[in-house]
């Protein structure tokens, strides 16, 4: 009895020993995996050369600002027009100096690329669009937009959608007035422009204003979500690794691409078909008789390339006009002049009258006598540019001051 009792003693130490082994090796292995991270991060970066920018801090720092980056970057750009942040394989400059911007972005544009690391990271919501390509593929995206874009058929189509678009806006807006309720003036432009965008680029009315589809709405979110969670993975070092595994947000991006793709690439099937029998304007119709010219432009190919339209589209015009209105609220005596300006122009809009009236009234010869308001405009992007920060990857031996 004695013996037996002892052997399960010896059992029950085992069995503690192995979980005491298990757990710290875990913990050294933690350890260790953060102290290589920690001397890749530092070791060989020129920390203390004076012909490098300064250093900052590191990429991870970026984790406890992540609500607010953009004023984390603003305010250490305040200090330094050109700083470092460290990352484990590489160095991340950032620069506000204006000379830079223009030998970047201007003088020696071809030099720059998008750098692996960056599209590793946005290819999988991207693709093969404009946004995640460079070189051959870059420049044929942009030849073919700026010829459809300059187009009298594409901008007669495009006003008469954001028109439509904007009457939808002012009556929503008004119903929220007339029972003096608080409403989210973000979210209401974001509907509104992904409307446009939408109908410019695919031909097709999502009603995000008015409530979508069961489709469209899981479209819509899908669409939102991807965003923010590509966005997530420049400050998130183990993302390649959750990808892998497939969970977290990896596992709800890989979902919602899915989802997006699908809903796209169905549209772009059905309108091949509608093709065959009627004209249309949108921008998926145009690019689908410029594919039959051109092999390489399969269905995938175009759905990347309206795809990218779409999220340079929706985004900046929605936040642009949240900002305007937000500097409007703040500054009263230029929100008097905008007004008087437009009523000036445009002609008052009386009591009773409707909204398309006035905004029928609305065309380009109109447009280019708000001088003010275009001031305005320009000044909001000015203090909020509608993309503020561009990536791009530097030749090797090059210095910034």
């Amino acid at each position: 009895m004695q013996y037996t009792v002892s052997l399960v003693l010896v059992s029950k130490m085992d069995f503690l020993y192995i979980i005491f082994i298990s757990i710290a090796t875990t913990l050294i292995l933690i350890i260790l995996a953060f102290i290589s991270l920690i001397l890749k991060t530092f070791i060989g970066k020129s920390i203390k050369n004076p012909q490098h920018a300064p250093v900052v801090g590191t990429v991870f720092d970026q984790l406890f600002y992540f609500s607010k980056l953009h004023d984390y970057h603003t305010e250490v750009a305040l200090k330094h027009l050109t700083f470092r942040l460290l990352a484990p394989d590489h160095s991340e400059l950032y620069t506000t100096d204006t000379r830079n911007i223009e030998y970047i972005l201007k003088t020696n544009f071809d030099n720059y690329s998008k750098g692996e690391s960056n599209k590793d990271i946005i290819a999988d919501l991207f693709g093969d669009g404009i946004f995640a390509v460079d070189g051959v593929m870059w420049k044929q995206q942009r030849k073919l937009a700026s010829f459809e874009f300059s187009t009298r058929v594409l901008r007669d189509f495009s006003c008469s959608v954001f028109r439509k678009n904007a009457v939808k806006l002012v009556g929503v807006v008004s119903k929220f007035s007339e029972a003096n309720k608080d409403f989210d003036v973000q979210n209401l432009l974001m509907q509104s422009a992904l409307d446009s965008i939408f109908k410019v680029g695919f031909g097709v009315d999502l009603n995000c204003l008015e409530g979508s589809s069961k489709e469209g709405s899981a479209f819509i979110k899908a669409f939102d979500d991807s965003n923010a969670f590509t966005y997530w993975r420049y400050v998130d070092p183990i993302w390649k690794l959750k990808r892998f595994l497939n969970i977290g947000c990896e596992a709800s991006l890989r979902n919602n691409i899915r989802l997006i793709n699908d809903f796209v690439l169905n549209l772009i099937s059905k309108r091949r078909e509608q093709l065959e029998t009627n004209q249309h304007c949108d921008i998926l119709s145009r690019f689908l008789i410029e594919s039959k010219k051109d092999a390489r432009m399969n269905d995938r190919y175009l759905m990347d390339i309206i795809l990218n339209f779409l999220l340079a589209g929706k985004d900046s015009s929605a936040n642009t006009l949240s900002w305007f209105f937000y500097m409007l609220c703040k500054n009263p005596l230029v929100q008097d002049k905008v007004v008087s300006e437009i009523e000036n122009v445009v002609g008052k809009q009386e009591n009773g009258s409707r909204i398309q009236d006035f905004v029928d009234r609305i065309d380009d010869q109109v447009l280019e006598k708000m001088h003010y308001l275009h001031a305005a405009l320009t000044e909001t992007l000015r203090l909020y540019p509608a993309v503020p920060v561009v990536s791009t990857k530097f030749p090797k031996q090059l210095t910034f001051r």
